[in-house]
């Protein structure tokens, strides 16, 4: 029997065309399926439409609406493709893997670098490729399918501005490749999921990504405490922070320590992710105060994930052992085999 997968389609560039201001989503859930008739062939699709929106409007308040459709439709249809713009697309995937755990069916997000409309486009490739995917017996989880790969929600970042190779695993295996039609699985865990499927309906978007430059000081923290519940710092290298004068980040780190904000270290560095005990700039921190370090995680899933954790009101004291569990793939840290 064929599989019957819900098509969510959220707007993006595999969705828009070019208008007098630029390119704008303007091609409905409908259109966009019209364009891959052999989908017929392997699966059964209906197609819903939330909202349409460049990817660069997407925030977290769209990250639940999605989360709540599948919740909503999930005991319906053995798998889910949601058609999105590039530019955030990482962010969502992150995000619903947070949102959505112990998931047995696949949830896989989509979109392209040129519309589906043109003649030359990656729009219906990626498309197939994701329907395809998401009528596979193995296929489970939240992930990217794009470019011929499959990656894990959590380890996918955008690398390329144009190309169709848009997107890599960072410090992660591709879960998968789809080449001729058929998928070829690197990594296939469905025997670790034994929990009943879980979602989660609360975000805190009260979160702060600062990106350190030389010559910086902790007075950008200290005028950010009343917004702000936590900031993840993107530090240099494999992880410190820098001390000029009065003006200490360690003097600001220790006002939101107090106030019970939490600071999470992370890195500038794309590929093989920090470790703070190396330098003194870093062990030092790591041992005055309980800031919490993000090791190989994706900033992508530094950010989602804190926004989930802080949404469930999780207590202070357990934010930490929280953040290290793993989640789909997210951080090796904490992976361990049975």
């Amino acid at each position: 029997m064929k599989k019957r997968i819900l098509l969510i389609a959220t707007g993006g560039t595999i969705a828009s065309r070019h208008t007098a201001e630029g390119l704008e989503p303007q091609i409905t859930a409908d259109e966009l399926l019209a364009y891959i008739p052999e989908a017929k062939e392997f699966c059964r699709v209906t197609a819903v439409q939330p909202f349409s929106l460049d990817s660069t409007n997407i925030c977290s308040q769209h990250w639940l609406k999605i989360a709540g459709i599948i919740e909503k439709h999930y005991d319906f249809y053995d798998g889910f493709v949601i058609c999105h713009g590039t530019d955030t697309m990482a962010y969502t995937a992150a995000a619903l893997s947070y949102l959505i755990q112990n998931n047995l069916k696949p949830v896989v997000i989509t979109g392209a670098q040129k519309p589906v409309n043109l003649e030359i486009t990656d729009a219906r490739l990626n498309l197939r490729d994701s329907l395809r995917f998401a009528a596979d017996e193995r296929a489970h989880g939240v992930n990217i399918v794009f470019g011929g790969k499959v990656i894990a929600g959590t380890r996918a970042k955008k690398e390329r501005s144009k190309s169709y190779n848009a997107f890599s695993s960072i410090n992660y295996p591709d879960i998968a490749v789809i080449q001729d039609h058929r998928t070829i699985f690197y990594i296939d865990d469905r025997s670790r999921i034994r929990d009943r499927v879980r979602f989660y309906h609360r975000m805190n978007e009260r979160v702060f990504l600062l990106k350190l430059i030389p010559g910086m000081d902790g007075r950008i923290l200290n005028r950010m405490t009343k917004d702000y519940d936590a900031v993840i710092i993107e530090s240099f290298g494999v992880g410190g922070l820098p001390v000029y004068g009065s003006q200490s980040f360690p003097d600001a780190i220790d006002r939101w320590c107090v106030q019970g904000k939490k600071v999470i270290m992370a890195t500038q560095v794309t590929h093989e992710g920090s470790d703070m005990e190396v330098y003194q700039v870093g062990k030092s921190i790591k041992e005055r105060f309980p800031v919490v370090e993000a090791f190989d995680m994706t900033l992508e899933a530094t950010v989602t994930k804190t926004m989930w954790l802080l949404g469930c009101g999780i207590s202070e004291e357990a934010f930490s052992a929280a953040f290290y569990r793993t989640v789909n793939h997210d951080i090796l840290l904490a992976e361990q085999p049975d």
